[in-house]
């Protein structure tokens, strides 16, 4: 059994659940306790996932038994609730996105580096056994070199299902915000960081309606682009295009494709754990189903906190880092910025490529 490391929880939303269910895949994480500044949701998730403390975010910040905070807020105050986890001494991991401004972003950084502190960040999808494969088809070259990517991401809204949508439509929120993230950070993982960026961007409808729930009918003030066309030139040399849209109704595109000099790569969706995966090699017309090579192919939550706490204590850095959500961040903004004044954007952020997980034993053991 592994060490185990004391996890305090900010936010009990819906999210929440998965979080602390994660203690029983990983056994290096040890809930102690969750907040909410709702007490009564945090005292009904401590009852349901038998945390032993439900209290107020100062009482779980002041608490000197909690080493690691998962800081599962709105996105608006990820970077303000991280800032405090930091100044009470604490490594966090936030949910995604890291900040909605880069100087946000960038504090948490220094501070966490000044204090000795980590700052880790969702998405952790990218450890899940599909794109582990991938990584692991593109490091031995079975495809080749990687020249281009393509990936997209298009649906009509979160109206259609999410009860209190609101915040999916300010700054901070938009496609691009909310799932780019894991296009983004899966890109990265696969073909390393970016130099370079351009786009284009629109808010295709000023209002929108909330369509299921309680507050069905109520009107929604757009404040963010809701179309986002991106361009990517990864320092690698090869260049990507990222779609992000809550405008279109259907569409038959890819979610990811990776093009290599030997084949082509299909990428399983980087919301997802598992597969499937294919790959067409060169001179064929077929493509081939690709079985996968790593474990943690479910809702696997919490592999990323998981992999930070092990990581803490084995001095090595971790995988789903505060740099490289820091980059994503970085290239996130550029694109808006890009839109804005027509032009390319070049990045000053970069980050490692994550290290990959080994095959056929547990990640947290190198």
């Amino acid at each position: 059994m592994e060490q185990k490391t004391n996890i305090g929880i900010i936010g009990c939303g819906h999210i929440s659940s998965i979080y602390m269910e994660a203690p029983r895949t990983f056994d290096r994480l040890n809930i102690v306790a969750c907040a909410d500044l709702d007490r009564e949701r945090a005292e009904a998730q401590a009852r349901n996932f038998h945390i032993p403390k439900a209290c107020s975010v100062e009482e779980l910040l002041a608490d000197p038994t909690v080493e690691i905070v998962i800081n599962l807020t709105i996105p608006a105050v990820h970077a303000q609730v991280s800032m405090d986890i930091l100044k009470a001494g604490k490594s966090v991991y936030s949910e995604k996105p890291l900040a909605i401004e880069r100087e946000q972003g960038q504090a948490l950084l220094t501070t966490a580096a000044t204090q000795g502190l980590r700052v880790g960040c969702a998405p952790d999808t990218f450890l899940g056994g599909g794109i582990q494969t991938c990584i692991d088809l593109i490091n031995t070259k079975k495809i080749g070199t990687p020249l281009a990517a393509t990936a997209f991401i298009k649906y009509r809204g979160p109206e259609l299902f999410h009860h209190n949508p609101d915040f999916f439509y300010q700054p901070g929120g938009g496609p691009l915000f909310d799932m780019g993230p894991y296009y983004l950070t899966a890109l990265i993982a696969m073909l390393g960081p970016v130099r370079r960026v351009t786009a284009s961007a629109r808010t295709t409808f000023a209002e929108r309606k909330v369509l299921v729930g309680p507050l069905q009918g109520q009107t929604i003030h757009v404040n963010t682009p809701t179309y986002v066309a991106g361009v990517l030139d990864f320092v690698s040399g090869a260049i990507g295009t990222l779609i992000t849209s809550f405008d279109v109704w259907a569409h038959r595109l890819p979610r990811i494709e990776i093009y290599g000099t030997e084949g082509t790569l299909s990428v399983p969706d980087p919301n997802t754990f598992g597969g499937p995966i294919a790959v067409s090699y060169a001179n064929s017309k077929t493509w081939e189903d690709v079985p996968l090579t790593h474990g943690y192919t479910n809702n696997a939550r919490g592999i990323g906190a998981a992999d930070m706490a092990h990581a803490l204590h084995s001095n090595r850095a971790h995988r789903a880092s505060g740099e490289m959500a820091y980059h994503v961040l970085d290239i996130m903004q550029s694109f808006l910025e890009s839109s804005e004044q027509g032009r390319h954007i070049e990045l000053t952020s970069t980050c490692e490529r994550p290290a990959p997980f080994p095959k056929g034993e547990a990640p947290w053991t190198v």
